[in-house]
């Protein structure tokens, strides 16, 4: 048993609620509209390309996938997409952008369970401001936390300055999210303690490689649930 952690961060998306599903199921459905461009795995490798070239303009999250899935298409046609394929990858765009936003099961239960233990809580996220904090309206678990942190990326320097912010330290701080990359990779390096939560679906920009981990120290619990038995 650990002592109290007094500020205890979640990240939002694939950890309090499913998202990365509802992207690949976009994701198929451009396959869907592009297939007479190429094989499948042609569109995705041409998609993912447009997304890596795209990501210091653009950040993260649906508009900036949108924005992306349009630039692909108007690639794999020489500009000879058409204003109707256009629009329907608009409206997939919006789509994601209004989806009914469900917690994952034990989240209600173990913040209902961390606010009864005194704790502070914080949702501490990646993406575009409006759409992120739409999500979080959605989802109805607002009022669970005392702080709202959207940032652009998740790096050690933005780690750094948040938990400055908030005199963190490593004995009252842990982190809680699904991606290595984001979540725990640059918390655990920092020296703080960072909790992994897996996630079925991960986007191919989020994965790691076993090397990446080497010497860091990290807790892993099978879902959400297992929290609470990590903290007091």
């Amino acid at each position: 048993m650990l002592p109290a952690a007094h500020l205890i961060a979640f990240d939002a998306d694939d950890t309090l609620w499913s998202t990365q599903p509802h992207f690949d199921q976009v994701e198929a459905r451009l396959l869907e509209i592009m297939a007479h461009c190429g094989e499948p795995a042609h569109l995705t490798e041409q998609l993912n390309a447009v997304q890596r070239r795209n990501m210091q303009l653009f950040g993260y999250g649906a508009k900036a996938f949108m924005l992306s899935m349009i630039e692909t298409a108007i690639q794999l046609t020489d500009g000879a997409v058409t204003g109707h394929d256009v629009q329907q990858i608009i409206d997939l765009g919006k789509d994601l952008l209004r989806y009914p936003i469900e917690p994952l099961p034990g989240v209600v239960e173990v913040l209902t369970e961390l606010r009864r233990r005194g704790h502070r809580l914080m949702v501490l996220t990646k993406g575009d401001l409006l759409d992120q904090e739409s999500k979080l309206a959605r989802s109805g678990l607002g009022d669970f936390f005392d702080h709202v942190e959207i940032v652009s990326k998740k790096d050690e320097a933005t780690y750094q300055r948040l938990l400055s912010r908030h005199a963190a330290t490593a004995e009252t701080f842990v982190m809680i999210g699904n991606s290595l990359k984001s979540d725990i990779i640059p918390v655990a390096r920092l020296g703080f303690r960072a909790v992994h939560v897996p996630y079925h679906a991960n986007w191919i920009f989020e994965r790691v490689e076993p090397e990446q981990l080497a010497g860091l120290d990290f807790h892993t619990v099978q879902d959400v649930r297992g929290v609470l038995a990590y903290l007091p």
